[in-house]
């Protein structure tokens, strides 16, 4: 197991002695298991492990990065990530400054997933299929199961050095069902930060699924038009981390003169009832730790406080670029890239609506649940639901097919006119940003009352 006196001894005596402005090294070793089932059948099964390190310089403004598989030659790396470094830099180095730290951070799950047979994992994704193959009328599907622990050992040239486990578990399933030419898919997606009992009993869930796919093929389409929409916790947490996280991670901010223009701190967004929060210090959630990948400590950032943008999300780099303080938001998906700035856990905090109460003040409207893709470009967004209902008279009324919503982020941030009192995280799925994907991340949200949105149907 990568750890231990020697291993330290070899990391300290490699971070000496360099001219360079800082010296990071990070070395990691994981297990990670992958089932994909794509229609009846098992497309992949494995199980792999890796074992490598990365060593990240910064002399005069200007970064060298250098990942490898073979521990051996260490010092080595790290000169040469230095004389990297020294062809680019030109400039002073802005790289803000956290309080050196030694700790050690064991992962806590419940039912290790790690320690479960691979042979128990696919029994329990076969019944899942079959589940959903009980149902008639289906196309295809997919299953695809993953989880993961890692060991990483951190050390800096500060003296800070951190051993740090984590654990992850993800599944993911899509059901397509077909009648003529009518095609309509439904989806699950959840997981958990190692805990196997998560996806667990899930049967009647898949099985349902299916069956709704089956069921949408009948459906009417709303008709095109705004209406007062409400958005259940899933759908509301994959709006503000899509919709308006990604536009508080400060390196594209500080990287996009436009987005600088837009988000300036003090700037109202929505109401005083509306609160955006990131944070990887809250327990338990995929997106948590206790240190990032430059060994700041994980914080809570209010984005948005009483409608105002209050904060975004830092690196060391970028916050010292910007004057403002870090926020343990580096993160790396793995020693083969460097740490960027990435979301951890984002969330609308809730209020003290019910959900009944946020309907029962609509004639019509659209309640939308779930979430099956989209894209945002700037401000500008547009998400596929992955149910709906017409809202008739303060109640739910007849189920619909998938509806698109599209619009400005922030003119829809100040519609959102009601916050519910039920929060939920939704821990499916994982980020993508540049060529680091899937990171394990976690969003969340109470219900959500959006007054005015457009959205798409007939």
């Amino acid at each position: 197991m990568l750890g231990g006196e020697q291993v330290r001894d070899q990391i300290v005596e490699a971070l000496k002695g360099h001219a360079a402005d800082y010296i990071e090294i990070r070395l990691e070793e994981s297990e990670a298991t992958r089932l994909q089932y794509r229609g009846r059948e098992l497309e992949e099964i494995g199980l792999t492990t890796n074992l490598g390190g990365c060593v990240r310089a910064l002399v005069k403004g200007g970064w060298g990065f250098v990942s490898f598989n073979d521990l051996s030659g260490l010092r080595q790396r790290v000169e040469l990530a230095v004389r990297q470094a020294r062809l680019v830099g030109r400039e002073s180095s802005q790289f803000a400054p956290v309080e050196p730290v030694e700790a050690r951070v064991e992962a806590t799950v419940g039912k290790d997933a790690a320690s479960i047979p691979l042979a128990v994992k696919k029994r329990l994704l076969d019944e899942y299929n079959q589940a959903v193959w009980s149902v008639p009328k289906l196309q295809t599907s997919t299953i695809g199961y993953g989880d993961g622990r890692k060991r990483v050992i951190f050390a800096s040239s500060e003296g800070s050095y951190i051993e740090q486990e984590r654990a992850d578990v993800s599944l993911r399933l899509v059901a397509v069902a077909r009648e003529g030419g009518e095609v309509q898919q439904v989806g699950l997606s959840l997981g958990s930060s190692g805990d196997f009992a998560a996806v667990e009993g899930l049967h009647e869930q898949v099985r349902e699924r299916a069956e709704r796919a089956v069921e949408l093929l009948s459906a009417p389409q709303v008709k095109s038009g705004e209406y007062t929409v409400v958005l259940d916790p899933v759908l509301a947490g994959v709006f503000v981390h899509e919709a308006f996280g990604h536009l508080s991670e400060s390196d594209f901010v500080y990287e996009n003169d436009r987005l600088r223009e837009v988000m300036v701190l003090g700037r109202r967004f929505g109401g005083e009832h509306v609160n955006i929060v990131d944070s990887a210090s809250l327990p338990g959630l995929r997106g948590s730790y206790k240190y990032d990948d430059e060994g700041a400590p994980a914080s809570k950032t209010y984005l948005i406080r009483e409608g105002v943008l209050v904060g975004r999300l830092h690196s060391r780099e970028t916050a010292a670029k910007m004057g403002e303080r870090p926020t343990g938001n580096a993160r790396a998906l793995d020693y083969r890239h460097p740490p960027i700035v990435r979301m951890t856990n984002t969330f609308i905090e809730p209020q003290g609506v019910s959900f009944e109460e946020m309907v029962a003040e609509i004639g019509e409207g659209v309640y939308a649940k779930n979430w099956f893709g989209g894209t945002t470009s700037m401000e500008m967004f547009t998400f596929s639901a992955g149910e709906a209902y017409m809202i008739r008279k303060g109640r739910l009324a007849e189920p619909l097919r998938p509806v698109v919503l599209s619009g400005n982020v922030f003119v829809t941030m100040g519609n959102i006119d009601a916050i519910g009192n039920d929060l939920e995280m939704n821990q499916g799925g994982g980020c993508g940003k540049g060529s680091q994907m899937p990171l394990p991340v976690s969003n969340g949200s109470p219900h959500i009352r959006i007054s005015k949105c457009l959205v798409g149907g007939k």
